[in-house]
């Protein structure tokens, strides 16, 4: 049976308070984890292709990294629809970088069999690099559909559009590929009663880093390819530049920021 992973992560909610602590790394203590939206967007995908597709017989799985706790965002794919979770946990993890993270994803996707697609949200909400699609393509040497805002597979190939400032773009890539969406993709669905009673008693498959063959010295943030340095607090919004519209210069002061925005 094709499998269609789909990748999830619980975060910090975004309208808690977040800190760093004295290493940089997101301090998760006291603070109420969430899925993160942008994932219930890449489960909605993956749960579309599975019933566009009757034939192909997709399986749903939700995978996830994380400490423990992130079981939450799977029962919340479950919930949804998805037809198994795992979850990738281990200390050694803590602290990892954008490529220690997608190293130690690759060889967890691994652990399912026949992989078509993997799909994942464009950026998360707390790490924001927006790099993971591009590096799980690179290490699994296959194509990647990135920011997108359809999709449908056509024979052996994923098809969709690419929403972006510039315009729309037709994209296609053969199977296996990997796929981020935007938050411009189909609204998520709401888990019915049925759903959420049946996510709360599922079964969540727990790997380590010794079941899915990667080394300690291979992740973390002591092995980790960069590093954060400094960090300063996000400065309070600030009102924007008014331009009276009975100025005879409005209309070009507009046009002038739009296109600077690459809005226009």
């Amino acid at each position: 049976m094709p499998a269609i992973v789909a990748l999830v992560k619980n975060v910090p909610d975004t309208w808690s308070t977040r800190s760093l602590e004295e290493d940089y790394t997101l301090d998760r203590v006291g603070v109420d984890s969430v899925i993160d939206e942008i994932n219930e967007f890449a489960v909605e995908q993956a749960l579309k292709l599975r019933e566009a597709n009757p034939d192909a017989g997709f399986e749903v799985v939700a995978l996830s990294a994380g400490p423990a706790g992130s079981e939450e965002a799977l029962r919340k794919a479950l919930a949804m629809g998805a037809d198994r979770a795992i979850l990738l946990s281990d200390e050694a993890l803590a602290g990892s970088d954008a490529l220690g993270t997608a190293w130690a994803l690759t060889n967890a996707i691994n652990h399912v069999a026949d992989v078509a697609i993997v799909v994942m949200g464009n950026a998360s909400s707390d790490g924001a690099t927006g790099t993971l699609a591009g590096l799980l393509a690179e290490y699994r040497q296959v194509p990647a559909l990135t920011n997108m805002r359809e999709l449908r597979v056509e024979g052996n190939e994923l098809v969709g559009v690419r929403e972006t400032n510039e315009g729309d773009f037709d994209l296609r890539a053969p199977m296996p590929a990997i796929v981020s969406v935007t938050d411009k993709a189909d609204k998520p669905r709401f888990p019915n009663f049925k759903g959420i009673m049946a996510a709360k008693k599922a079964e969540i498959e727990g790997l380590d880093l010794a079941a899915i063959g990667v080394d300690a010295a291979q992740v973390g943030l002591g092995h980790a390819a960069t590093a954060v340095h400094s960090a300063t607090q996000r400065q309070a919004r600030q009102g924007g530049e008014v331009i009276r519209k009975d100025s005879a210069a409005a209309a070009a002061a507009i046009a002038d920021f739009l296109v600077q925005e690459n809005l226009i």
